[in-house]
């Protein structure tokens, strides 16, 4: 999830404590309380009390922002193990919650009080029950030493500027031009409310250290945190090769890497913490990692984008429950976020925005006009978007600051009588004109799904099969993943072995279908 945090500083003269947190706790006194893992007194804005109403609040907003992996098993086979570690930890009393968010984001976080999240993402990256134990005993690590009580927590209503941010990246300022991120914001319901916790190195490398002491209680190998790290290096590597494959800039950072800066004093540490653990372990201590356990257990798991958020396949988006599809230019890429998705030029200063419109906003493209773009001046043309009746705006209208910018959108009844906004998005003028072609062909593109179309959005899903003699090469024929040229590198990543290295034939390997 991105969120964009508002740092604010402390008036000189107060108490610290008072720095940067939500609005909602600026009235609340500092209070002391006696942190669980140090032992020691320390002043917080934050109670256990007021921890737990924290994370409450923040965990309707995640739902909302993510949605969960509607799997029953799955979602219980995660709470057991998260409970069996959390019931080792230094806050076992926690009413502890944890949940499989429906993302294909590598990540995981936790939110005060006791609230654990990790992505199917980031579960279809890990190797077995151990590292997904190692990711999860991390976030336990923060939670009971209330490092989000002593960062005292960033939290911000994500609203579209966030939501620009994930889709745009770069370009995350310009929505069409500026001022158009409102635009765009009035076709929204809102959405999810944001979390982010931003640690210090300290603070990482003392989650790291419970965590490793959590897989020792349970009898999992703390060395499984050294692996976890690796296996998320890898995952930004074939991130970086992708992009580069598609010519483009690779982006610095990882989703959960992002949030956990790796650096060689982290792994050095956690080397150093899983050797001295090693020292005093009897043999056989370790034994069991639980691999086949947990590939039973994410089995049939969706892999990548799900029915629910819209799937990407190739140039192509399609929304099945919305019963509609759009194709990105050629050299263009597609993002698709929680409640829109953008077509994105090779530079990243111009696309094409997808969003629904909110039966509020009109029912007639007119009303919806005035309603969202509230226009000074323009014209509307009537067109046909592959049978369905479409209205192009472009004209002017005024920011909030009073000035008159330039809007190009056009507004298309789909499927069900839905409503949808095109927007033309640009950095600026020039960006725009120079991507006006490809824009016109993007919205040209849109359609209601075919037959065809429904049997491309299918969902795939991952399967543990013997490893055959034909190795990776051979499973990467059968597999659907695209660009095909890339499905046998993220074969490889999925296990563990991107960066080079073979399983052995007959062992049980992921792969997707």
């Amino acid at each position: 999830m991105t969120t964009i945090a508002i740092p604010r500083r402390p008036h000189r003269g107060r108490i610290h404590c008072l720095g940067a947190i939500p609005l909602a706790l600026l009235l609340a006194a500092c209070t002391s309380v006696t942190n669980p893992v140090s032992g020691q007194r320390e002043l917080t804005v934050m109670d256990e009390q007021a921890e737990i109403a924290e994370g409450k609040k923040a965990h309707a907003g995640v739902l909302a922002e993510y949605g969960v992996v509607k799997d029953a098993k799955l979602q219980a086979y995660v709470d057991e193990l998260g409970q069996k570690l959390a019931k080792s930890s230094q806050r076992a009393n926690l009413q502890w919650t944890f949940t499989v968010l429906d993302s294909p984001e590598v990540n995981a976080f936790a939110t005060p009080g006791g609230y654990v999240y990790v992505t199917r993402g980031i579960m279809a990256t890990m190797e077995s029950e151990a590292d997904l134990a190692g990711v999860i005993g991390h976030e336990i690590g923060h939670v009971t030493a209330r490092h989000g009580a002593q960062r005292a927590t960033r939290q911000q209503a994500a609203g579209i500027g966030v939501l620009a941010a994930s889709v745009l990246g770069a370009v995350a300022e310009a929505y069409g031009v500026p001022g158009a991120g409102q635009l765009v914001g009035q076709a929204s319901q809102g959405a999810a409310a944001g979390y982010i916790a931003s640690y210090s190195r300290d603070q990482e490398l003392q989650a790291d250290r419970l965590g490793a002491d959590y897989l020792v209680r349970n009898h999992y190998d703390p060395k499984n945190m050294v692996d976890v790290i690796g296996v998320l290096k890898m995952q930004e590597q074939f991130a970086a090769d992708q992009a580069r494959a598609a010519g483009r800039q690779p982006r610095q950072g990882g989703d959960w890497l992002a949030s956990h800066p790796s650096n060689e004093q982290r792994l050095d540490a956690i080397k150093a913490t899983a050797a001295g653990y090693a020292k005093s372990a009897a043999p056989g201590t370790y034994a069991d990692d639980g691999r086949e356990r947990y590939l039973q257990a994410i089995g049939g798991m969706v892999y990548g984008s799900s029915r629910e958020q819209g799937v990407v396949r190739g140039p192509n988006f399609y929304h099945e429950p919305l019963g509609i599809a759009l194709t990105a230019p050629a050299g263009w890429r597609i993002q698709n976020g929680q409640d829109a998705v953008a077509l994105v030029n090779a530079a990243g200063d111009a696309g094409l925005v997808l969003k629904t419109v909110p039966a509020k906003a009109g029912s007639s493209h007119e009303e919806i006009i005035r309603s969202l773009i509230q226009p000074t001046q323009g014209k509307v043309e009537k067109r046909s978007l592959n049978g369905l009746a479409a209205s192009h705006f472009v004209g002017q209208r005024q920011n909030q600051q009073g000035q008159s910018q330039p809007v190009q959108a056009t507004i298309v009844t789909g499927p069900a009588n839905s409503n949808y906004l095109l927007l033309y998005a640009a950095k600026d003028a020039a960006a725009r004109e120079r991507a006006l072609p490809q824009l016109r062909e993007a919205e040209a593109s849109f359609r209601a799904m075919s037959a065809a179309d429904r049997k491309a959005a299918e969902p795939w899903t991952i399967r543990a099969v013997p490893y055959p003699r034909g190795g990776f090469a051979e499973l990467a024929k059968r597999s659907p993943l695209q660009p095909a040229e890339l499905a046998e590198r993220q074969l490889r990543l999925i296990n563990g072995v991107y960066g080079g290295g073979e399983p052995k034939p007959g062992q049980l390997v992921k792969i997707i279908d």
